[in-house]
């Protein structure tokens, strides 16, 4: 419905919330019941993954057609951006959180467990060292260095950024053909990116020992890169779509959030790699 004579937009009553609310009551019995052995939980949770893929392709779908069709106005556009800024600050409080879990394994608890006397009491010999799995672990890891494929990852984020930048200065000139190809290079720059990431994980943990039983230091490195991982992957799925509406014809422009809130997601997870570079791998 053209918002002409109004200012401020409401949507129409849609049935995609409560598919949304489905799909995740059949992923949390499935989940809880896969965990507890229980034979009906791997089904209920392929059934709500399921669901969970009808609801993405549906609701966003309906979402891409309505602005396609001129639906939103500038009010809903503000609305989308402001949005999408309060979804990325959610994420960087996320990373803010395990961050802070590093600091102060790093800085005060590790250092606090091996001086005094009762860490000498406690665990004779320890040394607060970092990288360290931590007192009463006597397994033994080597850490991952920075320089390999930590570094050659950084500098495919970093490309990638100037990627989809390039991309969104085609789309502003409205030059089609630069706008799919810089998506195209941004896609598979991910791709690379997650498969070096798939081998290090694969090195770490069949040559170096390094895994999540290897206390704090392992806990904060699998925690840290797997996460922004999994937001890489959730990154390289948008981009997918944003191409496969470019290739489709979609924004303009002077008209074209769905590319720019991408982009902006994309550039969030470049800066918290940085980030991960340096306090993880190199110092």
């Amino acid at each position: 419905m053209q918002q002409a004579h109004s200012s401020y937009y409401i949507p129409q009553p849609s049935t995609w919330p409560i598919i949304g609310a489905t799909a995740l009551l059949f992923m949390g019995f499935g989940a809880a019941l896969t965990m507890n052995d229980l034979g009906a939980g791997p089904w209920l949770l392929l059934v709500g993954f399921a669901i969970l893929v009808y609801l993405l392709f549906g609701w966003f779908g309906q979402v891409a057609g309505e602005s396609e069709k001129g639906t939103y106005n500038a009010q809903v556009d503000l609305s989308f951006r402001w949005g999408m800024s309060w979804f990325i600050f959610s994420e960087v409080m996320f990373f803010a959180a395990f961050f802070g879990a590093l600091f102060y394994v790093r800085i005060l608890s590790v250092p606090d467990l091996g001086h005094g006397a009762s860490g000498e009491f406690l665990w004779p010999g320890f040394t607060p060292k970092w990288p360290v799995s931590g007192p009463g672990i006597e397994e033994t890891f080597t850490p991952m260095g920075a320089w390999g494929i930590p570094a050659i990852n950084t500098l495919i984020l970093l490309t990638s950024g100037a990627t989809v930048t390039w991309a969104h200065w085609g789309l502003v000139k409205n030059n089609r053909s630069q706008l799919i190809l810089g998506l195209i290079l941004t896609i598979a720059l991910g791709l690379v990116f997650l498969f070096l990431q798939g081998y290090e994980y694969y090195h770490a943990y069949h040559e170096l020992n390094l895994n999540l039983t290897m206390g704090a230091y392992g806990a904060t490195f699998f925690m840290l890169t797997g996460f922004h991982g999994f937001h890489v992957t959730m990154g390289t799925i948008m981009l997918i779509v944003i191409l496969g509406r470019s290739i489709a014809g979609h924004f303009k422009p002077e008209h074209h959030f769905g590319f720019e809130g991408v982009a902006w997601y994309w550039h969030f997870v470049d800066v918290v790699w940085l980030l991960l570079f340096v306090l993880v791998y190199w110092l």
